[in-house]
């Protein structure tokens, strides 16, 4: 059996672990290997949180992968691209901690758990900064096969709109369709791929280790019992088995894993200055978060996001809430601009999606409103038949998409200024034609043409927009998770507003600060900050385990 039925949990544990995602199960695993008993506890009816949705991609700076792939790099190269990518806001003992601890970690799943990564070859995000790497960092996952566990598949998130191939798989195709043949035989299989084969292999590490998973067991209460902790568990879809519907379990130690808040308005509305539209797992409600600040747990980096750039069609849905894709590939693929409500453009397209994120809350000072917000993604109809548009098939365009003959005619249907889109098509393609873009150098580094067309020369990112009819969807400022939340030092323990470590009480993941203090070094950064941390919480709890 995977998971174990809430009624049938030991009355107490060494340690319980609050979330099923990368953070929570690597914490669980390398606890567990201290010989310590661990319960894991997942408010959803499927395991793997966000992670499982995921891309997958952790960002681990001189790793033994990289190496043995061929891959250049050093601590000393990963901590100068460090301090330029935080500007100042990662200390340097957190940087000698962070490119320390990751390559271990990385060490850890390799010659312990079933995880088993690969080295991409994506620059870092920001190749003119001191120490950046053109390829390595980033680490995908190899193809993962649940088949060996009964139910495993069935129990691990499903993808929300990511294929079954791994990120490396997706990264080759430069926008280009994925074999339908592949496709149908990997999901007739059940092969897991991406954050599905990252969970897949910890869940599958997890049975290995005899590790209680539990399902629907939302964490309601958090309470100090003398030197240890009593936790509340919504027991309500469980509630058939026993007279009440709540549980309580005692723990030792606690990690709180739960996710963000993304999905919590009232958190939302309170922390975040704007608008976003999340695309992570429904169930990051902010639930870890409350507990921790219900025992006296400080706050950072609370107004930090991982954003993202999303195409939200009205047909994009995930567990029953409105959802969307990330659209940093649509955006980069030449044939295509994105522009405000002026029809200007008013950002290098091709720009890592959180960096991009951060110019849609620009503010416009004549209205106090944000400058790029809403924003819409215009291509003509040469681009609709060489790539997919958020998942639709080349050459056909879908319902949602709005379309016209004319620049001007779609801009009346987008509610932006007709002269406007005008003049910036006809200025974009100007330079286009020559692979140039003079106002936002897109496509001019090697990190805007990883995600390009190589085919088309002599700029894989830019192509001008000349084959009516022309075509227009909206993109929303979103994020894959928020990046801040209850204070935690190198250990992972949680600390109070004064600093101090509250005894017993652990963090990791995106209910916790990001340790890159809202800077995104290179893809994978949100797995890189996750996986680290927890991975020091589980050395922190096996080195002062007295088992």
């Amino acid at each position: 059996m995977i998971t174990t039925p809430l009624p049938r949990v030991q009355a107490s544990y060494d340690v319980v672990v609050i979330g099923s995602g990368a953070a929570g199960l690597v914490a669980a695993l390398r606890t567990a290997d201290a010989g310590l008993s661990v319960l894991v506890l997942e408010k959803a009816e499927r395991l793997g949180g966000t992670s499982a949705i995921s891309g997958g991609v952790m960002w681990a700076p001189d790793s033994h992968l990289m190496h043995d792939a061929g891959f250049a790099d050093s601590a000393a190269a990963a901590a100068d691209y460090l301090r330029a990518a935080t500007n100042g806001s990662m200390p340097e003992s957190e940087i000698d901690w962070y490119v320390t601890q990751a390559p271990r970690a990385v060490r850890y799943l390799a010659d312990n758990t079933r995880v088993r990564q690969l080295p991409l070859a994506r620059p870092d995000y920001h190749l003119e900064w001191p120490g950046a790497a053109a390829a390595g960092r980033g680490l995908d996952n190899a193809v993962f096969d649940p088949a060996e566990f009964s139910g495993l598949a069935e129990t691990i998130r499903e993808a929300s709109y990511f294929p079954p191939i791994s990120m490396g798989e997706r990264d080759d195709l430069r926008g280009a369709p994925i074999d339908a043949e592949l496709l149908h035989e990997r999901t007739q299989a059940g092969i897991r791929t991406m954050g599905g084969a990252l969970v897949g292999s910890l869940v599958a590490s997890a049975l290995d280790r005899d590790i209680d998973l539990v399902l629907q067991a939302r964490v309601t209460g958090l309470q100090p019992e003398g030197d240890r902790w009593r936790l509340v568990i919504d027991g309500g879809a469980h509630s058939v088995h026993s007279v009440s519907a709540d549980q309580s379990v005692s723990a030792g130690q606690v990690v709180i894993a739960s996710g963000g808040f993304e999905w919590n308005r009232q958190l939302r509305e309170a922390l975040l200055s704007a608008q976003i539209t999340p695309i992570s797992a429904p169930s990051n409600e902010g639930d870890g978060l409350v507990l921790g600040l219900s025992v006296g747990a400080g706050l950072s980096d609370a107004t930090s996001i991982w954003g993202v750039p999303v195409i939200a069609a009205p047909t994009q849905n995930y567990d029953g809430h409105p959802s969307g894709r990330m659209a940093n590939v649509e955006m980069t693929l030449p044939g295509s601009i994105t522009v405000n409500a002026r029809g200007r453009r008013f950002v290098n397209e091709a720009l890592n999606y959180h960096d991009l994120t951060r110019v849609f809350s620009n503010t416009n000072p004549a209205t106090g409103r944000p400058a790029n917000s809403p924003a819409w993604l215009i291509f003509d109809s040469g681009y609709l038949d060489r790539y997919p548009v958020a998942g639709s098939t080349p050459g056909q365009p879908e319902p949602w998409m709005l379309t016209a003959d004319t620049l001007a005619g779609l801009a009346e249907l987008c509610s932006i200024s007709p002269e406007g889109l005008v003049q910036t098509v006809v200025r974009f393609n100007a330079g286009a034609d020559l692979g140039r873009d003079d106002d936002f150098g897109r496509g001019a580094t090697a990190q805007d043409r990883y995600l390009g067309d190589p085919n088309n020369l002599p700029n894989p990112c830019l192509a001008p927009l000349v084959s009516a009819p022309y075509y227009a969807v909206p993109i929303r400022a979103g994020v894959l998770g928020t990046a801040g939340g209850l204070r935690a030092n190198e250990h992972g323990q949680v600390l109070t507003h004064a600093g101090d470590p509250i005894s017993g009480l652990f963090a990791a993941g995106n209910c916790s600060a990001t340790v890159f203090h809202d800077a995104y070094p290179g893809g994978g950064a949100t797995l890189g900050s996750a996986i680290t941390r927890a991975f020091a919480v589980g050395e922190f709890l096996a080195a002062h385990s007295t088992h």
